[in-house]
This record gives structure tokens, sequence and C-alpha cells, in this order.
């Protein structure tokens, strides 16, 4: 994951048509994505953390869609709580 580059904006309609990269062109590895032409490795993404899975998966309503998002073991260890929250 290269954290230097930006995270990009989206919202969770966009980023349900988001897929993976074929190119393995991301300087410090990691997996990548594209929109269209637009290629990234993190979203932001912003709205209503809806639920939280005993799994640890985070269900996120931003308005556009809902979305269930899936965190690395690093931030499932993070005491997640419904309510209005940012996600990068």
């Amino acid at each position: 994951m290269d954290y230097s580059l930006a995270a990009v904006k989206l919202f969770a309609a966009q980023l349900k048509n988001a897929r993976p990269s074929p190119s393995t062109q991301i300087t410090a590895g990691g997996s990548a994505m594209t929109l269209g032409t637009l290629l990234f490795q993190r979203a932001w993404l912003q709205g209503v953390l809806v639920a939280v899975t005993e799994q640890g998966r985070l269900i996120l309503d931003d308005g556009s869609s809902i979305i269930e998002l899936l965190l690395p073991k690093d931030f499932q260890q993070q005491q997640w709580k419904t309510g209005y929250c940012s996600v990068w």
C-alpha cells in the first residue's frame, strides 16, 4: 500500500463499480482498483455506519447506496460504533 498516494473520495454506489486492476504498476505494491480510468489503492467514504457484524464487517450507508466494508485485521480490533463516520 502506497500511503503517499491520496485516497479518492467516492460514493458507495461508485465504489461498487470499481474493479481489481489488471495492472501491477503501483510502486509500493499492494492491490489496486480501477473505476473507469481512475487507478487507486484507497477510497474515502463518508456516511452512517448502520451495523457492525460479529465478523468485523461494517455496513455503511452514504445516501447513494449501502455497502459492506471488509477491513484489514488491524482495523477490526477497533471498537466500531454505529452512527456518522468517515472511513478511508
